[in-house]
């Protein structure tokens, strides 16, 4: 398990940006694109469109990954 937070970039809407997530956050992100059959870019931006200015992409992201998996299916 990692605890450091890794770096990696994104594009969102032609926009490159990084964000810094745990591996375990990385492999949610990517596994939740795949299950939606879009790319992981594409969620981000989605992501990023639907949070509020006073929560940061990364944190945005961590409370998407968290959300999706305690919502029943």
């Amino acid at each position: 398990m990692s605890a450091r937070p890794v770096k990696r970039s994104l594009t969102l809407r032609g926009h490159r940006t990084s964000v810094s997530l745990e591996d375990e956050f990385w492999h949610a992100l990517r596994d939740i694109a795949a299950e939606k059959g879009k790319p992981v870019n594409a969620l981000a931006a989605e992501i990023d469109e639907a949070r509020g200015i006073e929560a940061g992409l990364a944190s945005a992201i961590r409370v998407y990954v968290l959300r999706h998996y305690r919502t029943p299916r």
